[in-house]
């Protein structure tokens, strides 16, 4: 069972969680696919790796060009950075890929949201709004794009919170994800936050790091 709307990797058979992983600003769901035996995740934890792809529209500060992408950003500035239409009807599809999980047989609390960039964005939204008790939150290289909303956060205060970001990241200043780690302990998470030598990316340290806190997570 496949929605022609993701790539899917699993590990083993019969998995035992899965991990829904939104890209970037476009790039598709087949951005991350290799990274998953890169993961060498262990031969006895089965999971499902869900890769869905953005929708196709227009990004204004592209020039309108039309791209894959969770929600159209409209400046450069931190309060111009998203469309919230955008990023709620994004959010509501990231929660539909929850709930095709759990219709799979895959618990809520075997569930982990997670996100590059634009879709780290996305992946943080849902993750505090969610009425789901997922697995865990995992951000990578972004920030948290509706701040105010954090407020009103339902999410459990012991969600499993993992953030990294590239100490030399010319599109989202590393600032950002610190200001975003810094606003989810002020509103009571507890956030594994590490920071890496690397511009706008993923490096081999970063994935040693996802791997051990995945089997951290399902352990």
């Amino acid at each position: 069972m496949q929605s022609p709307d993701t790539v899917e990797v699993t590990t083993g058979e019969n998995p035992v969680g899965s991990i829904i992983w939104l890209h970037g600003l476009g790039a598709d769901g087949h951005d991350f696919e290799p990274i998953v035996p890169e993961l060498r995740l262990p031969a006895s934890l089965p999971l499902r790796f869900v890769f869905p792809h953005a929708p196709v529209q227009a990004v204004t500060i592209n020039g309108g060009m039309a791209m894959r992408s969770w929600y159209d950003i409209l400046s450069f500035d931190s309060e111009g950075r998203a469309d919230r239409d955008g990023v709620l009807e994004s959010s509501a599809l990231l929660e539909d890929l929850i709930a095709r999980e759990i219709q799979r047989g895959i618990a809520a609390e075997k569930i982990v949201v997670a996100g590059f960039s634009q879709g780290g964005a996305v992946a943080i939204h849902t993750a505090l709004q969610t009425q789901h008790d997922i697995a865990g939150l995992m951000a990578l290289s972004t920030y948290m794009v509706l701040p105010e909303d954090a407020e009103q956060a339902v999410c459990r205060k012991d969600l499993p919170i993992f953030m990294a970001h590239g100490s030399f990241d010319p599109v989202l200043q590393i600032d950002w994800g610190r200001a975003s780690a810094d606003k989810l302990i002020a509103n009571g998470y507890s956030v594994d936050w590490h920071e890496y030598p690397m511009a706008h990316a993923v490096c081999p340290e970063e994935i040693a790091d996802i791997s051990r806190w995945l089997t951290g997570i399902y352990s």
